[in-house]
């Protein structure tokens, strides 16, 4: 990758900048930790342009002879670089979603406190279950992950490269039902085992009608639950183990169909 002065200063490049800048800021936008409130807009813009600067070189090597900032390349950039955000963020919303399921199931959901990451208010597993997903990430290079598969989509998507936004869109929301296939993946061991205690419930009320059965099952089910939760705990880490596999198909369903046919 031999670039020259002239070519590093030239329009191309600067537009070529501009575009991968969109790139990086679409994905610091909306990838798990990068996107946090406890992390200050200012900081998350230098983090963009510094992971800019540092894959200039890249894009520029292999973007398209002709490179023009208009809304079009604008949106595919962004699109791009959304793709590769949301793909780590699914895991983490799905994880969430497993810890509300699982406070609603054991009763605990009215127990929310405030989210400094979001500003809104989640029950306590809920937030037990983002935070652990997101050390769990983390712990993978989860962001060194995203920043190699940005590398690598500006060698596979060049910059400047005719894309179709209609179908990355849909892909998008396709891809989207993953996370509630997780979430529910996450949360079964806890389902399963409320279920059970709800049966017996029922079984035991009617073999002893004289029991209050409101004075059990509450504390029964709270108990059960986070029983259970902390005995599904390292299992939920170990699905983790191999995550980059399953985020690799995940940005692959996302980006694809972006390069189906153009515009």
């Amino acid at each position: 990758m031999n670039l020259d002065l002239p070519e590093l200063l030239g329009s191309r490049s600067l537009a070529v900048l501009v575009l991968t800048s969109v790139r990086l800021s679409a994905l610091v936008i909306i990838a798990p930790f990068f996107s946090s409130r406890a992390i200050p807009l200012r900081l998350r813009t230098v983090l963009a342009l510094g992971f800019t600067l540092l894959l200039h070189p890249v894009a520029l090597a292999h973007a398209a002879a002709t490179v023009e900032v208009t809304p079009a390349t604008i949106l595919d950039e962004a699109l791009i670089g959304f793709a590769i955000g949301l793909g780590a963020a699914l895991f983490v919303g799905a994880a969430e979603m497993a810890g509300d399921v699982m406070a609603i199931q054991s009763g605990l959901s009215g127990a929310a406190v405030l989210d400094p990451n979001t500003s809104i208010s989640l029950p306590v597993v809920g937030q037990f279950m983002q935070l652990f997903t997101i050390v769990l990430l983390l712990a993978a290079n989860a962001h060194l992950v995203m920043l190699d598969s940005v590398a690598v989509s500006l060698r596979e998507f060049p910059t400047g490269m005719t894309l179709n936004p209609t179908a990355g869109f849909a892909a998008m929301l396709d891809a989207g039902g993953a996370l509630f296939v997780l979430g529910i993946r996450f949360a079964a061991p806890v389902i399963a085992a409320i279920l059970i205690t709800n049966v017996a419930l029922a079984i035991l009320t009617r073999a002893a009608p004289q029991l209050n059965v409101l004075s059990v099952a509450f504390p029964l089910q709270i108990g059960v639950g986070l029983f259970v939760l902390a005995m599904a705990v390292p299992f939920i880490a170990g699905t983790f183990s191999h995550w980059s596999a399953d985020y690799d198909v995940l940005i692959t369903r996302m980006i694809g169909p972006l390069a189906s046919g153009g515009r």
